[in-house]
């Protein structure tokens, strides 16, 4: 009863804070924020939207498979984000976009358009539909389940205490309320790392050099070329996830864009993007202080990696007298989910009204559509729970990642037509295959790995996606030069 009044409590202060900087609640605010966030506000709570629930139990535990080698991929991150910041950014704010794929119009055609956005929504929602549902998951277990709540309250419940707090000022709110979320939620991370510290009977000065002494410290993997964990492979990965998952993604631009300028929006995305090092190195370093615990009490190390943050605060009871490590995970597991499904809904109502129904100026088909993607997203996390398959939820993750290529390949040609061509847009013939390309350029991915594995005990990785966009923009350049001719 006091973690469900802690979140109602919680709830209370987002819902005021969304009522103060929700302003007029109107389309301007919604979309855009009126274009007058202050950037650093912006930048930090940017660290908090983009770790999500998933990323809250998941990180730590990468440790038991691949040591703390994910900092190679987060090396990457500073890079990419770079690359977005002076590369992509500069483009959105000189065309004074609302949503990103309206670029992909002006370079391409109204059919690359349409496919752009709407390879963005169904990824979006399935990706996030994923994230919140392992989130309600952890809820339910730590604290619905003791009350006999049943899943499907918990669910509607939690999506539409989202779609209040969002429903009147948008991403106008998100400003404040992540920055809000990201400070409980680093709150909890430091305070579940303390209190794993004092359970071994350590001071933090010992706690860092048992952690840089383990074995499991390791970072760089430069001598195995087959290994998905290698650095070249990891770091080059590292900076297209960010080109493609932040600055091809509407969810994480649309923050990027209440920037007052383009060199606040620049400030903000380069100064978050350094962030991510330490702040992953804080998950890891708690994930390798968990297994010394685990090993220090002689208790076996859970199977699934997922497992190793939420066992030791399921298996330490006396830790909940007080305001004790089960209290703490659960207030960070609704920090840091809620940051990101707030977000994720909010760039999905901004889509699909600015590029679906082409009505931005419609506050009547805003409020709708917001609802109406709210009642989709909460099907979405009951159907998973309906499918009850681990494999299916796996599926759902590879083909978000799957999906995300055709948008590199439909960007980098985009980019490509404006630099080349800067008088003329694609063929209007190459435009109409636009979608039928970038449904086949997964389906290809997928055939080619699938045949590397059988024939070369090759796996690829994070490169596939690399490989996805290039496929797409050399199907839209051999259209276009097939029909041009």
């Amino acid at each position: 009863m006091l973690i469900l009044l802690v979140i109602l409590i919680y709830f209370v202060l987002l819902s005021v804070i969304s009522r103060i900087a929700g302003g007029k609640g109107d389309n301007g605010t919604f979309f855009r924020a009126r274009r007058q966030a202050p950037w650093y506000m912006v930048a930090f709570g940017m660290v908090g939207a983009s770790i999500s629930g998933v990323t809250f139990v998941s990180v730590p535990g990468m440790i038991q498979q691949s040591d703390m080698t994910y900092l190679q991929t987060c090396m990457g991150f500073v890079f990419g984000y770079f690359l977005v910041a002076y590369l992509l950014l500069p483009i959105y704010y000189r065309l004074n976009l609302t949503t990103i794929y309206t670029f992909l119009q002006q370079r391409l055609g109204k059919y690359s358009y349409k496919t752009g956005a709407s390879f963005f929504l169904l990824s979006k929602m399935a990706g996030a539909s994923v994230r919140f549902y392992l989130a309600c998951v952890i809820l339910q277990t730590f604290v619905f389940n003791e009350l006999g709540v049943p899943f499907f309250i918990t669910v509607i419940g939690m999506v539409l205490l989202i779609w209040l707090y969002t429903r009147r000022g948008g991403i106008g709110t998100l400003v404040w309320t992540d920055t809000f979320q990201t400070i409980c939620m680093f709150t909890a991370l430091l305070l579940i790392i303390y209190m794993v510290i004092t359970q071994m009977d350590m001071n933090v000065g010992e706690a860092v050099r048992a952690v840089f002494a383990d074995s499991h410290s390791r970072i760089f993997v430069f001598d195995d070329w087959v290994s998905k964990q290698n650095f070249w492979k990891q770091f080059l990965s590292g900076i297209f996830i960010v080109v493609v998952m932040t600055g091809l993604d509407q969810d994480m631009m649309q923050k990027n864009l209440t920037c007052k300028s383009l060199r606040d929006a620049q400030k903000d995305m380069c100064t978050y993007g350094f962030a991510f090092l330490p702040a992953n190195l804080l998950f890891l370093s708690l994930g390798v202080l968990l297994v010394l615990f685990y090993q220090q009490q002689g208790i076996a190390l859970p199977a699934s990696s997922d497992q190793l943050l939420p066992n030791f605060v399921s298996k330490s009871p006396s830790l909940w007298e007080g305001v004790g490590v089960g209290f703490i995970f659960v207030l960070g597991i609704v920090a840091a989910s809620f940051s990101s499904a707030d977000s994720a809904l909010t760039a999905m109502t901004t889509s699909f009204c600015v590029d679906i129904c082409e009505r931005p100026d419609d506050e009547r088909l805003r409020k709708r559509m917001h609802l109406m993607m709210a009642a989709v997203f909460a099907v979405f996390i009951l159907l998973f729970e309906w499918l009850n398959s681990t494999s299916i939820i796996d599926a759902i993750y590879v083909m978000c990642s799957y999906t995300y290529g055709p948008l590199l390949g439909l960007f980098a040609y985009a980019l490509w037509m404006q630099k080349k061509h800067a008088d003329r847009k694609m063929d209007i013939h190459s435009d109409r295959l636009a979608p039928y390309i970038a449904v086949a350029s997964p389906l290809l991915c997928f055939a080619l790995d699938t045949a590397t594995r059988y024939l070369f005990n090759y796996q690829f990785g994070y490169e596939l996606l690399m490989v996805n966009g290039l496929l797409t923009f050399a199907g839209l350049s051999l259209a276009n030069r097939i029909f041009r001719t």
